[in-house]
């Protein structure tokens, strides 16, 4: 693996990977007062370019950072570590 930089984007495999994952998480909230319509909304028509991966991964706390590393593939979850500073 190459050095991991922040503000790069990841390769399109990785990214996808990311917010299809972000997106299923997100569905499982409640939607009562358009919060979950705001989050997919916003990363929804985002593309893979510089750190919007990082940015889908951010709007999660650590609780649901943790959940989407459980569910993205290896090498995914490795990036996804090393974006958050491996605090998961």
């Amino acid at each position: 693996m190459k050095k991991f930089d922040y503000y790069t984007a990841p390769s399109q495999e990785v990214f996808d990977d990311i917010k299809k994952n972000a997106i299923k998480i997100w569905k499982l909230y409640d939607n009562t007062h358009g919060y979950v319509d705001e989050k997919l909304d916003r990363i929804k028509n985002i593309e893979n370019i510089e750190d919007n991966a990082w940015f889908i991964v951010a709007m999660f706390d650590w609780v649901n950072q943790g959940k989407l590393i459980n569910m993205v593939k290896p090498e995914t979850a490795k990036l996804i570590r090393l974006a958050i500073g491996n605090s998961i």
